[in-house]
């Protein structure tokens, strides 16, 4: 809001706590806050037909073990979901439409990869789905977000308060970015994109058990 200016931003999720602390935090006119699904079409279209410009699209089951416990519900978000958001997006003519996705998407052997894989192909593929029409597509793929909600740290925090911390692989190697980080690449990329690519920026990596002895 600051750096960029919108003319409007519309944020969109189903967490309506959320947009309430959020709504408080930054009391600004040009915020606006729609409560729905990207498993919802309908409502998904209904945000789109406002003149909207830009979608970011960072909506999904994102935690490995609750996908693999949870297969119908990750598929019905991360997959039909993203199918939702490019035919509202082509719908309503929304010229540009970017998708976060995960180091993860990569050769997956998990079942969140292998969905955030297959939105990476809707995406991609769905710059020929738009045929004549002016809507192109793009994803963001990056690795773990330093302390974010769901990342190992806050987990490796706690757990040493305990005396215990847990790793499932020792030979794993994490991508680590910061939120900041974050915002700026999926911006960047924004400004460049004609549609199609997969964007992947150049960020450090760190042997699991090194963050563990840090």
């Amino acid at each position: 809001l600051r750096r960029h200016n919108p003319r409007r931003l519309i944020v969109f999720s189903r967490d309506e706590l959320k947009q309430s602390e959020m709504s408080s935090q930054y009391a600004d006119p040009r915020l606006r806050f729609f409560v729905g699904d990207v498993r919802d079409p309908g409502r998904l279209r209904r945000a789109f037909e406002a003149s909207v410009d830009l979608v970011v699209h960072a909506a999904a089951l994102k935690q490995v073990p609750a996908c693999e416990y949870n297969p119908f519900e990750a598929i019905k978000t991360n997959v039909l979901g993203a199918q939702n958001v490019i035919d509202a997006a082509i719908d309503c003519g929304v010229p540009k439409v970017v998708a976060l996705s995960t180091d993860k998407a990569v050769n997956p052997i998990n079942l969140y990869g292998a969905t955030k894989l297959c939105a990476e192909k809707l995406f991609v593929q769905g710059n020929t789905y738009a045929g004549a029409r002016s809507t192109r597509f793009g994803c963001v793929r990056y690795g773990n977000v330093l302390g974010s909600r769901g990342s190992v740290i806050p987990v490796f925090l706690e757990q040493r308060r305990h005396g215990r911390v847990t790793v499932t692989d020792s030979r794993m190697t994490r991508f680590w970015l910061t939120l900041e980080q974050g915002v700026e690449f999926v911006i960047r990329c924004v400004e460049v994109m004609q549609g199609g690519e997969i964007f992947v920026p150049r960020i450090p990596s760190m042997k699991i058990m090194d963050l563990v002895e840090a």
